[in-house]
């Protein structure tokens, strides 16, 4: 990123403008960027240009974005302006400047409001959110606030919601669960209040360090909530790619069961079991068909119940396994639950409808669990290889003693592939190349002088 005022492109730099947040008093709103090259920016004079051109005060060029994104950014792409009490964004673009994905339209300008989100060119190219300097997020706790700024809702579900929010210091940016305690039963929620044991389960949580678990980066424990603050991941779940593709070829799929697998034996190994795994908890890194992902909602197994859990964030008894159905969440269980959720993941990537369903009208949905009543229907399943199908068999069985266990799955003939693999350990190279801002060079990229974005944060977003 190219600026008007002469700024050192460092890190160092980014902390020593927002160190002073709080002294200057003349800040009057604040860019964060949501891009990895894009800088986050104080706002305190009345005009900031967007674009291409050199005297922009935010100039765009090929060192933060691929060539054919670039040709989208106008020159003078749009313009933020102050005019007390307002805060304007106006668009001069043809190609379209959005906010919160709608488009503004070349000649228009639009008041800006806290956490708007910032798009160029195209709504999915999301490069800003916008945040007013008077939220200073007082419906949070001091704790969080005096590290993080909270800015827009990514999600919300019956117990809580999940933000994103970016490190004061750094600018780094994170997503934050916050989970109510009144999720808890009368039991659950006493434990909750031993601040010891609590700390204890977050250490062990932010201790786990594997390339296909979300990273734990904070947890701060409130007598109402928790509150997590979790490793961001863009790329989207893997629901909405099962919604968006209906059926996922059987070499996609087996990667990314691959990675789940992994995923669950290490939790596994580290005596956790995750107790909700859905599509829903299952992140990507990209929209790639080969792909990196990552398992999360696993820390919510050391704070909510197996009752919790089973009413309330899974909504409907689709993935729990039939012991747990069986004793209402009240009994005790292994990690086996974990392996017949996997069944259920596998066997919608490969066929594209879920093996029990309510809409199923043999037997009441419960029932159809607890006896293990399903079928492969030969219209979905014609193509899938009797391993894969062997293999959803082993792990679909009722009985948690005569399922496989996580070894055993990761054993299957199945998954006995080098392609799968070498494709694996290609991908965490990949993305730790990213992390330390060594993306590999396109031999088709123009020269530069420093990194440019991935493909991640180009027009793929």
């Amino acid at each position: 990123m190219m600026w008007s005022q002469s700024l050192p492109d460092t890190q160092n730099a980014r902390e020593e403008i927002f160190s002073q947040e709080y002294e200057n008093a003349n800040v009057w709103g604040r860019l964060y960027a949501t891009k990895k090259k894009f800088p986050s920016l104080d706002l305190s004079d009345d005009e900031y240009t967007i674009g291409r051109a050199q005297d922009c005060n935010i100039t765009i060029s090929y060192l933060e974005v691929k060539e054919d994104v670039l040709q989208t950014i106008s020159k003078r792409h749009c313009k933020i302006i102050k005019v007390t009490p307002e805060v304007y964004l106006e668009d001069y673009s043809s190609n379209g400047t959005y906010v919160n994905s709608e488009k503004i339209g070349k000649g228009n300008r639009r008041i800006l409001k806290n956490n708007d989100q910032i798009s160029l060119a195209w709504p999915h190219f999301k490069v800003y959110v916008y945040v007013d300097a008077s939220d200073n997020n007082e419906n949070f706790p001091e704790e969080v606030r005096s590290k993080y700024v909270i800015t827009r809702e990514l999600g919300a579900g019956a117990c809580g919601k999940v933000y994103l929010v970016f490190e004061k210091k750094s600018c780094d940016r994170y997503a934050m669960k916050v989970v109510q305690k009144k999720c808890f039963d009368s039991a659950d929620r006493q434990n909750r209040c031993n601040s010891d044991k609590t700390m204890n389960e977050v250490n062990i949580l932010k201790a786990l360090k594997h390339p296909c678990i979300i990273r734990v980066e904070h947890i701060v424990d409130t007598p109402d909530a928790i509150y997590i603050v979790l490793e961001l991941m863009e790329g989207g779940e893997l629901f909405d790619r099962i919604q968006d593709r209906r059926q996922l070829k059987e070499s996609e799929a087996k990667l990314i069961f691959y990675q789940i697998a992994q995923a669950v034996k290490y939790l596994h190994d580290n005596k956790i079991t995750h107790r909700d795994l859905k599509p829903e908890n299952i992140l990507l890194s990209s929209e790639k068909r080969e792909t990196l992902i990552k398992v999360s909602d696993f820390g919510l197994s050391k704070f909510v119940n197996s009752q919790s859990i089973m009413k309330t964030f899974c909504g409907t008894p689709l993935y729990v396994a039939p012991e747990v159905l069986e004793t209402k969440g009240m009994g005790s269980y292994t990690a086996q639950v974990d392996i017949w959720s996997l069944g259920i993941i596998l066997f919608i990537c490969l066929s594209g409808y879920p093996p029990f369903s309510a809409e199923y009208q043999s037997l009441p949905l419960n029932e159809q669990i607890m006896r293990g009543a399903y079928s492969f229907q030969r219209r979905y399943w014609r193509g899938v290889s009797p391993d894969a199908i062997d293999l959803i068999r082993k792990m679909l069985t009722v009985d948690p003693k005569n399922r496989v266990t996580v070894d055993e799955v990761l054993c299957h003939r199945w998954l006995e592939d080098k392609w799968l693999e070498e494709t694996f350990q290609e991908l965490i190279k990949e993305e730790q190349m990213a992390s330390q801002g060594g993306v590999p060079v396109d031999e088709h990229s123009p020269p530069r002088k420093q990194l440019r974005l991935d493909g991640e944060d180009t027009h793929t977003v």
